[in-house]
């Protein structure tokens, strides 16, 4: 996928930078540039992929991502990552090639066995739907756990399930964070849900960031394409200060709850239009005691690991860090 490269703010059409078109139904005609890959079996790569049905009704299903060779069955078992991709909550899949790309990276990596959801979009399916898949895919895992005899094989065999992490990219890393704090409600046990990794996490507000206003012009997420997202992806008649974009509604209403999320990492670039929105959430965090790991590079932009190989590896490696420092 090509860097693009906008013109000034107030001359971009966004449903033409996004290549979407709105049709009189409400639903959202996607003309993606950004190819698919189906799973693969192929014995001679590093990492083994596959679909699964999560929830049929919904017509979601998560993407498993297996090192290869896989760790022998008397080894220790390995972390799992519970991996929502980014889009603004309206574009792209799991099976999206950067996503499916990104997956099989941190499998092999790490290695870890990753479960990448693929969620429903908006704005056929508005928030909270896609925390809701969230949701279903925690319960899922749960099931994989207790049901060892029905679970897949590659779960029951391979998982840690005292090592789970959730991750997010974009509109995954505020998955992410709501999926985290959803999770405290829930009896997840044997799963344990150890730490939370944000990468340049999709967050606003009504009121515009110095960030947003020095970075308007992002290569991946102008400004009016950020703000078209929310528009199509919150509850009709929301504005940008909803709990579900703005964190500092969310602190309000979630309150010392998010004062029992496990650890956090936050990954993100001071040429991101978000990132004063990240390094808020970061400041919320540890004001109510949770360990925070946040990593702000002074160069980059929205995404940029996507596109340039040196900032997809050390992301890797500094997750990967993370993740070690968790569990060993």
């Amino acid at each position: 996928m090509e860097q693009q490269q906008p013109p000034s703010n107030s001359t971009i059409d966004p449903y033409e930078f996004l290549k979407i078109k709105l049709n009189s139904d409400g639903s959202l005609t996607r003309n993606y540039i950004v190819p698919t890959l189906p799973p693969s079996s192929d014995p001679t790569q590093s990492v083994l992929s596959k679909d699964i049905t999560l929830n049929a009704a919904n017509n979601t299903s998560i993407r498993l991502f297996l090192p290869n060779p896989p760790p022998p069955s008397s080894a220790a078992k390995l972390p799992l990552i519970l991996y929502f991709h980014g889009g603004g909550f309206i574009l792209y899949h799991s099976s999206s090639s950067f996503f499916h790309d990104s997956c099989s990276t941190i499998a092999s990596h790490f290695p870890a066995v990753v479960a990448s959801v693929d969620y429903r979009l908006s704005p056929e399916h508005r928030l909270p739907a896609a925390y809701d898949d969230a949701v279903d895919s925690l319960l899922w895992l749960k099931s994989q756990a207790i049901n060892s005899n029905e679970s897949e094989p590659w779960i029951k065999d391979h998982v840690d399930f005292t090592k789970c992490f959730l991750m997010g990219s974009s509109a995954g890393g505020n998955m992410t964070y709501i999926a985290g704090l959803r999770a405290l409600d829930l009896d997840l046990e044997p799963v344990k849900i150890q730490g939370l990794i944000m990468n340049s996490p999709f967050f606003g507000g009504v009121q515009r960031t110095e960030s947003e206003k020095r970075n308007q012009n992002d290569h991946i997420l102008p400004l009016v394409a950020g703000d078209l997202m929310w528009d199509m992806c919150l509850p009709e008649g929301a504005d940008r200060d909803h709990v579900y974009c703005n964190p500092t509604v969310t602190d309000g209403v979630y309150g010392e709850k998010i004062g029992r999320l496990p650890k956090c990492f936050i990954n993100g670039y001071a040429g991101d239009p978000l990132v004063d929105k990240q390094m808020e959430l970061a400041k919320i965090l540890e004001a109510r005691g949770v360990h925070v790991k946040s990593c702000f590079v002074m160069d980059g932009f929205h995404a940029c690991e996507l596109f340039d190989p040196a900032k997809a590896k050390a992301l890797t490696d500094n997750v990967q860090n993370f993740v070690l420092s968790v569990v060993t």
